[in-house]
């Protein structure tokens, strides 16, 4: 696309299926590393990525060669697959329906940055479903309650 600039700062988050806490240590890092490969395969660049047990927030500089939710599709279905076929669970693992994407300026990256990265502090403080909740509410997104990511039943 010749002649198109672009600056579009974009923050996903998403949670395993029920907020289940599967997202182990043993291969949080390879996971991450393999959603990287993703979004380097089409032409994003990562910012930062980081989350907990149950959910994920990814950072990155956004081309707009592709929309948000195939992107999505692709990180989410691609990664789940990789989990299940590289058999680090005894479990199925899913990732749950839907998922945050929330744009920032220029100036917003390195305190976004800092955000993500201090996941496993700010956790301490605030779950993640007040988390989710803080970030529809403050970048004023109309949500209905009943889809909120759901606990296990």
């Amino acid at each position: 696309m010749a002649n198109t600039y672009t600056q579009i700062h974009v923050q996903f988050v998403f949670a395993v299926k029920y907020r289940d806490g599967l997202i182990n240590p043993s291969f949080k890092e390879e996971l991450y590393q393999y959603i990287a490969g993703i979004i380097k395969h089409h032409n994003h660049k990562l910012i930062a990525i980081n989350g907990m047990s149950d959910h994920i927030h990814i950072f990155i500089g956004m081309r707009p060669t592709q929309s948000i939710s195939d992107l999505m599709q692709d990180i989410k279905g691609s990664s789940s697959k990789w989990i299940n076929e590289k058999r680090f669970l005894k479990v199925k693992f899913e990732w749950q329906e839907g998922y945050g994407a929330f744009s920032y300026s220029k100036s917003h990256v390195s305190n976004v940055v800092k955000y993500i990265e201090n996941q496993e502090k700010h956790h301490k403080k605030e779950s993640f479903r007040d988390e989710y909740l803080k970030f529809l509410n403050s970048f004023e997104v109309e949500y209905d309650e009943r889809f909120i990511f759901k606990n296990l039943i």
